[in-house]
């Protein structure tokens, strides 16, 4: 009876917790000597009662090796855990870092490809205007290289039509043709001695004048000729085609467009009538 006693207490012993497990080993001890010293038991049950003690000793000390070892290991999964936790926490914000500044970068980027993009629209537009421009200066420029050329052949012209003509070959002068006037006779019918036949000149038509320089006319001339053939500025002939028509040349004076001093120096070389 009082081994399976013991048993009982042996097995409720290794159900509770350690505190409670040196407790009862300490009972068991207590109460093995005491049936020892009472012999109230077989020494066979006695050595078999002693027997399974020991090996619950053993199995005791297997589990606290076994419980130390599982504890250990908790702790350092816990300490690897939270290694691992720190370091998760790490690589996320180092993670959301590089996203944040790749987002401003990519922001970044995409205000200066906008910018470059504008720039090359701004520069596009200003070749093309410039190109538009250069093509107009050439037109213009050819266009003044006619309107030279047409100059020079006018001007030419109107030189080979002011040249005076050749002076024609010296001839001795005219003589004037003397035509008798009728003389009353003498009784005798001779000549009388002392009177002298008086001859009539007879005039000789001069030399036409020589043609003078060609008049410009200040109502059909153009600025341009107004500057080539008067000496006039771009501007003051400008405003003399801008003020046409004149009935007058005296008009350029009064209609203040040109100085008195001006007018005196042009006004023998410039006509209002077609």
């Amino acid at each position: 009876m009082i081994y399976y006693t013991i048993k009982r207490f042996v097995k409720t012993m290794f159900n509770g917790g350690e505190g409670r497990m040196k407790t009862h080993v300490v009972i068991a001890a207590v109460l093995v000597s005491a049936m020892a010293a009472g012999g109230c038991v077989s020494k066979s049950k006695y050595t078999e009662a002693v027997a399974e003690t020991e090996i619950l000793k053993t199995d005791l000390e297997k589990t606290q090796a076994l419980k130390t070892a599982l504890e250990q290991q908790v702790k350092t999964l816990k300490d690897q855990n939270e290694k691992l936790t720190a370091t998760t926490e790490l690589a996320s914000s180092e993670s959301q870092r590089i996203k944040d500044s790749r987002d401003k970068e990519r922001v970044s980027i995409e205000g200066q490809v906008r910018e470059l993009e504008q720039k090359v629209r701004d520069l596009a537009a200003q070749q093309r205007k410039l190109r538009r421009e250069y093509e107009d200066v050439t037109k213009q420029n050819l266009a003044l290289r006619a309107t030279v050329a047409r100059y020079k052949k006018e001007f030419k012209d109107r030189q080979r039509a002011i040249e005076p003509a050749s002076p024609p070959e010296s001839s001795p002068p005219p003589v004037a043709a003397v035509i008798p006037s009728p003389q009353a006779s003498s009784p005798t019918g001779a000549p009388d001695a002392q009177t002298e036949p008086q001859p009539t000149m007879v005039p000789v038509p001069a030399a036409p004048p020589q043609p003078g320089l060609a008049l410009v006319n200040i109502n059909t001339a153009s600025a341009n000729d107004m500057v080539l053939f008067l000496g006039l500025t771009k501007e003051v002939a400008e405003r003399v085609a801008t003020n046409r028509p004149y009935r007058l040349k005296g008009e350029l004076v009064a209609k203040d467009v040109l100085p008195k001093a001006t007018f005196d120096v042009i006004k023998d070389r410039i006509t209002v009538s077609p």
